[in-house]
């Protein structure tokens, strides 16, 4: 903001006739104002151009092609098409799922374009009926507690506040969740039901994708039934021509100056050598590891605690946030792919887009080396979807492995088998299938087109703000398995960061990009409102967190409200993380209660669930005649569940409530914020 300081003017009375006669006064001060008005105005243009906020422009992109691409439908009738898929995407996959769609429907005669949501103007949807045998399809993940994702964000709320007329407009909507998170597919079942009360019309049923199990195979079902209705709605028919057209164009870049050449950047070319405020998802701040330090005690398994430090970063978070890390693969994985391939590694090159009117001009950074986009921008450790199988198809020299890639590629009963086999249950990731077909040779850049992006790593952070203003910290387990076909899988992220120890000496200190992200998972407003936190194992780490909190509230003389802790894990001289912080919290009465769950350290296996039941009095006690909050951290797939049963037939036991009462009890305490979960699959 502009700080304006004004001039006070003093005149003096005397009794000799005044040299300056009030005309001139008059004027003088007209020109001190005309001038005073110019100056500050030009100042304060200058001064909130220099201040705008920082935006990150994709790397080929001009500000003013973004203008003009916020138009979706000027660009589908300018170009001749019909098919538009929208996708809201936090990790990649429901985006690469709207390029499969778009891509298809040439065998249709529906051309088609993916369109990110958050650089269109979605009020045009009204225009779609302009078009003749139009369609929109969207692909939209849910995310968090049942949130749309972030460039899906300004399209839900449009939905929700906007009361469009979108008769004429057909749609099919695809969703990507995950069972075992409560919020299943809300946000894709929300735009499916909406879009039909304003007026739109549905070709086909909505197709819900599970996580948890196999959302490619859910994916591919739901695509073959969409195709049915949309050449029953519009009265088309397969055209029989296969869409196997590649969607960027390789460009030789052996003359680019080294300095305009991509080597990891996410976005902005040079970012880490010039880092710019704010930091984001397409702007991460490259942050020194400050700690490194081992939590086990003993055993073959490792836990990591580590230390981002983030001093004069001007990045703030708040309890109970999410760190994004950026990881990079093994150089072992990417020097295998250029084995197998017989290709260079440091060549540099370019993926030009094929449609020129798409937003999107570059699957990844580009230039860069084969080396850097092997390394920085692509999954390599993943399971490949069927399409990447049926892309390889044309490379296989061998009859033997052009079959069963066709067959893995195909929707038979047989092909989605062999694909489960082969792929999903052997754990194989492109590497592994270079390997174990011998003869499949892609090109490489072809292969790079294919891949999906490799996707940041977030992590519960562990630390308090109040307490570590300057670093932030998180609780990590080191990921190593061993396949059916007896390779060792490594985890991306937690491998990479087990090797990033600080020095003691003048050596330059390791770094790694990060960014912060917000969560609603948060203590109460009130330190004195007594809560209950559940996290067993790395679950522990925003409690952890939470603690601090608390404890520094108390050291400043605040009242706080009781904290109770469930933890378990194995045994307790083997992997009790921060086993001395949490007995100091004890001690010193910020933490009210720890309960204990060592499953390992006697025959018969104990867990938290198994000491919540036993302390049911405790329970309800605190959420039910304190109207205390509670907190689950950890596996939603087994213990979040068993938690919120437990928690359910508490509130019916000790509240004297029917099965229906309880779950509105704990529904509302849901809405109310008053029970709140962080847990993953």
């Amino acid at each position: 903001m502009e700080n304006s300081e004004g001039v006070k003017i003093e005149s003096t009375v005397v009794t000799e006739e005044p040299l300056i006669s009030a005309l001139d006064i008059a004027l003088f001060v007209v020109i001190i104002t005309v001038a005073y008005f110019w100056y500050f105005k030009r100042d304060k243009q200058s001064s909130s151009s220099e201040k705008k906020p920082y935006t990150i422009q994709p790397s080929s992109l001009s500000s003013i092609e973004q203008t003009s691409n916020s138009s979706f439908i000027k660009k589908l009738k300018s170009t001749g098409r019909s098919l538009v898929v929208f996708y809201g995407s936090q990790t990649g996959t429901a985006e690469e799922f709207a390029g499969r769609i778009a891509k298809e429907g040439a065998r249709y005669k529906m051309k088609g374009m993916v369109a990110d949501p958050e650089e269109c103007d979605m009020a045009d949807l009204v225009e779609m009926k302009e078009i003749q045998k139009s369609m929109a399809i969207f692909c939209v993940a849910t995310y968090g507690e049942g949130d749309p994702t972030d460039n899906a964000m300004d399209f839900y709320e449009w939905l929700q506040n906007g009361d469009a007329d979108l008769e004429g407009l057909n749609y099919a909507v695809f969703g990507l969740g995950n069972k075992t998170y409560e919020h299943y597919n809300e946000i894709a079942i929300y735009i499916d039901q909406r879009l039909e009360e304003l007026g739109a019309t549905r070709v086909h049923e909505i197709g819900l994708g599970d996580d948890d199990a196999n959302i490619e195979d859910d994916f591919v079902s739901w695509k073959e039934k969409l195709w049915e209705s949309v050449c029953s709605h519009y009265g088309i028919e397969e055209t029989g021509e296969e869409s196997n057209i590649r969607q960027y164009k390789l460009v030789d870049c052996s003359e680019i100056l080294p300095e305009r050449i991509f080597s990891g950047e996410i976005s902005r070319l040079k970012s880490y050598e010039n880092q710019r405020f704010p930091f984001d998802v397409k702007n991460p701040y490259l942050s020194k590891i400050a700690v490194n330090r081992e939590l086990h005690k003993s055993g073959d398994r490792s836990c990591m605690h580590i230390e981002f430090d983030i001093d004069g970063s001007k990045m703030r978070y708040d309890t109970g946030d999410h760190v994004a890390v950026y990881p990079k693969n093994s150089s072992e994985l990417v020097e295998k792919i250029g084995e197998l391939l017989n290709a260079d590694l440091d060549t540099v090159f370019s993926l030009l887009n094929t449609d020129e009117e798409s937003s999107k001009k570059h699957p990844f950074p580009c230039p860069c080396t084969y080396r850097t986009a092997l390394t920085y921008y692509l999954d390599i450790t993943s399971n490949p979807r069927t399409h990447i199988m049926k892309e390889l198809i044309e490379y296989a020299s061998d009859p033997k492995d052009q079959e069963k890639l066709k067959l893995m590629a195909s929707s038979t009963p047989e092909g989605k088998k062999e694909f489960h086999d082969w792929i999903l249950r052997d754990n194989r990731n492109i590497v592994h299938i270079l390997e174990d077909l011998p003869s499949v040779k892609p090109d490489l850049d072809h292969l790079c087109e294919l891949l999906p992006r490799l996707q940041c790593r977030y992590y519960s952070i562990s630390s308090s703000p109040k307490v570590y203003p300057k670093s932030i910290h998180i609780t990590a387990v080191l990921v190593n398995y061993t396949t059916p076909t007896n390779r060792v899988n490594k985890g991306v992220a937690t491998n990479l960061l087990a090797q990033l120890k600080p020095t003691n000496d003048e050596l330059p200190q390791p770094t790694i990009p990060i960014y912060i992200r917000r969560s609603q998972f948060r203590l109460p407003p009130k330190s004195q409102t007594p809560i209950i936190m559940i996290g067993p194992g790395t679950g522990l780490a925003p409690f952890r967190g939470f603690i601090q909190e608390r404890d520094y509230a108390r050291k400043e003389g605040r009242e706080i409200g009781e904290m109770v802790l469930y933890f378990g894990c194995r045994k307790k001289d083997e992997d009790f993380i921060y086993e001395n912080e949490l007995q100091e919290y004890v001690a010193n009465g910020t933490l009210t209660k720890l309960h204990l769950a060592f499953s390992r350290d006697q025959p018969e296996k104990i867990y938290v669930t198994h000491l919540l039941e036993q302390n049911a009095d405790e329970l309800w006690n605190i959420i039910g005649e304190k109207n205390g909050h509670l907190y689950v951290c950890g596996d939603a797939r087994s213990m979040a569940k068993d938690v919120h049963n437990i928690i359910v037939k508490v509130v019916m036991e000790k509240g004297q409530m029917t099965n229906s009462q309880a779950l509105n009890y704990v529904k509302k305490m849901e809405q109310q914020k008053r029970y709140s979960a962080d847990v993953w699959s």
